[in-house]
C-alpha cells in the first residue's frame, strides 16, 4: 500500500503499522431462511413489465446497479457473458436499475452497448425490499422461485468462483 509521506509520518507517529491492501472477492451469503422473497414486478426499459413470479422455472440473477457506480459498470460485461453462456440452461440475468431516469439509463446503454434486460426501480422501493444498500448487489433465485444467495460488490461472473456458485443451480 502506498501512502503519501505525510500520511506515513502520521501513521508511524501514532504507532500504527499500515497494512497492505488486499483484494477480497465478494462471497455469496445465504438468503436468510426466515425471510421471504419480496415480490418484484417492475417496468422494463424496453418491452413489457417484468415480474419475478413469472420467471419461476428459471434461475434468475437480479443485479441491482446504477450507471454512476464504477464497480457496477465494470461488472456488466461479465454479467452479459454469464447470460449468453447459460441462456440455454434457462438462466436469466436481469439488471435492476436504481433510481435513474429513463434518459440516463438509455445514455448508458448507448455508450456501453448493454444488452441485458433492464428493469427500472424508479423510487428505490425494490432495492429497499431486497435489503440492497450497496451497489452492485446481486440476488440469485433458484428455479423453484426461492432466493439462494446474495452477493454485495463487484464479481467476475465468468470466473471459476462464480461458476462454482451458479453451475449447481443449472
Amino acid at each position: 500500500m502506498i501512502l503519501r509521506r505525510r500520511d506515513a509520518l502520521i501513521t508511524l507517529a501514532a504507532g500504527l503499522v499500515p497494512l497492505p491492501a488486499v483484494a477480497v472477492e465478494p462471497q455469496p451469503m445465504p438468503w436468510p431462511k426466515a425471510r421471504a422473497l419480496p415480490p418484484l414486478a417492475l417496468p422494463a426499459l424496453d418491452g413489457p413489465a417484468w415480474d419475478l413470479a413469472a420467471a419461476k422455472g428459471q434461475v434468475v440473477v437480479l443485479n441491482f446497479w446504477a450507471s454512476w457506480c464504477e464497480p457496477c459498470r465494470s461488472e456488466m460485461p461479465s454479467l452479459e457473458l454469464l447470460a449468453e453462456r447459460h441462456q440455454a440452461h434457462k438462466l436469466a440475468v436481469i439488471a435492476v436499475n436504481f433510481k435513474e431516469t429513463e434518459a440516463t439509463i438509455r445514455r448508458y446503454v448507448a455508450q456501453s452497448a448493454l444488452t441485458l434486460p433492464i428493469v427500472r426501480d424508479a423510487d428505490g422501493a425494490a432495492a429497499r425490499a431486497f435489503g440492497v444498500r450497496v451497489f452492485p448487489s446481486t440476488i440469485v433465485v433458484g428455479r423453484d422461485g426461492r432466493p439462494v444467495f446474495t452477493i454485495t460488490g463487484e464479481v467476475d461472473w465468468t470466473g471459476a468462483e462464480a461458476r462454482r456458485w451458479i453451475t449447481p443451480l443449472l
